[in-house]
């Protein structure tokens, strides 16, 4: 365990010496369920991931990514979209109905705002869009697992991503007033967030609110009235800038809005154009 491994070489030379893979390093510690129809696809994403690290459950359809999802308890979930039987939207729907808050990566094909909402809507905490290259798929494992692996370290400390908590009344740039009413507990405008247990409300009304949708929330509240950019954003809540090109942002603010600042409210989440997004009473 843990030691080099020996390739066999071809006749005259000799052997080579292959450093040890991730899991003989004692380095895995987290497991993937990966459901794709594809076998081409599931495949060669089954032994990145492997070759990776992670330690992979690989099915065909969503009758099994349930059955494995209940059986085995991975730390993410990478789900395609459209399989036979029970598609990616159902399996997310019928997990999330069940409180199963495992982080959930969609694959698709469909490269239209409505789709990509529909998983959003579904409990889907992240997409990415076929073709797509191993490393981004990669790097947005990292990024939700990350988060959930800080989400109880964040709530023991009243924390936020992206921000330390600060007195009672602090006021961001601008004037703004934050309220930090409560340990983990922020109030702006007729918004109150609670860090610890993850809800928020828009006065009376409760938010039902996916993963990333809670935290790109709370990161605009905490910091309410200041113009927060792509780069700032994308690092707190995916740890990962999709550069200049990415519709990523784009989408979860927009769906946000829906949530958030609905017909009869006056809008608190405003976009600066060509720079980012702020929240603030107009």
């Amino acid at each position: 365990m843990g030691e080099s491994r020996v390739r066999k070489p071809p006749p005259g030379r000799p052997p080579a010496v292959v450093p040890p893979w991730p899991w003989q390093t004692c380095r895995v510690t987290h497991s993937v369920l990966l459901a794709e129809d594809d076998r081409p696809i599931r495949t060669a994403l089954e032994r990145a991931l492997t070759l990776e690290g992670y330690r992979v459950t690989a099915v065909a359809d969503g009758i099994q990514a349930l059955a494995a999802a209940h059986r085995e308890r991975p730390d993410v979930i990478l789900l395609d979209v459209m399989m036979p039987g029970i598609d990616g939207l159902q399996v997310c729907q019928v997990l999330r109905a069940e409180q199963d808050r495992t982080p959930i990566l969609m694959l698709t094909a469909r490269v239209e705002t409505a789709d990509r909402i529909a998983g959003l809507d579904a409990g889907a905490d992240d997409y990415v869009v076929k073709p797509f290259e191993v490393e981004e798929v990669f790097a947005r494992l990292r990024a939700l697992l990350r988060r959930t692996t800080t989400d109880g370290a964040g709530a023991a400390a009243g924390g936020a991503p992206g921000t330390a908590p600060g007195p009672a009344g602090e006021e961001a740039a601008g004037g703004y007033d934050v309220r930090a009413v409560d340990s983990g507990v922020v109030e702006a405008a007729d918004l109150r967030i609670d860090g610890p247990s993850r809800r928020a409300w828009r006065g009376d009304r409760e938010l039902e609110l996916t993963r990333t949708e809670f935290e790109l929330l709370e990161l605009l509240a905490r910091n309410a009235g200041i113009v927060l950019d792509h780069s700032t954003i994308y690092d707190r809540i995916w740890g990962y800038d999709f550069g200049p090109g990415s519709k990523n942002l784009a989408v979860y603010v927009g769906y946000l809005r829906r949530k958030v600042d609905v017909p009869g409210s006056r809008p608190l989440i405003h976009t600066v154009r060509g720079v980012g997004y702020v929240l603030r009473e107009d």
